[in-house]
């Protein structure tokens, strides 16, 4: 078994913890710097750690299933949280509907779903 576990930074740790809480991520490990996030055997680890460049340039992608019930999550995320306005799931030409969301530190989601297309 093989498992990717991409580093995340945060510039405010708690808040970070309480936005990924609020998109679905459980917590199986934490403590003053780091948290071991996962949704449905993705993983992230979440570091009390901020860089604006190395966050401002990470892009991750997650894929679900039924995009549009997932993306349901999204609702007060900018009012909560104060993120970018995410947009909201579209077709795209290489066979996935994709949704993009920012974390609190800037950090690009794209959240995606295979639309049966071949990519």
């Amino acid at each position: 078994m093989a498992l990717i576990r991409p580093f995340v930074p945060a510039k405010d740790f708690a808040r970070s913890r309480d936005f990924y809480a609020a998109i679905g991520f459980t917590e199986h490990y934490a403590d003053e710097t780091l948290a071991i996030l996962e949704f449905e055997g993705a993983g992230i680890l979440l570091q009390d750690l901020y860089e604006p460049a190395w966050a401002e340039n990470t892009m991750l992608q997650l894929f679900v299933s039924g995009l549009d019930h997932w993306w349901q999550r999204t609702a007060g995320l900018v009012e909560q949280f104060g993120v970018q306005p995410p947009r909201a799931p579209a077709a795209q030409p290489w066979g996935l509907r994709v949704g993009y969301l920012w974390d609190p530190s800037g950090v690009l989601w794209q959240v995606s779903e295979e639309t049966g297309s071949e990519a």
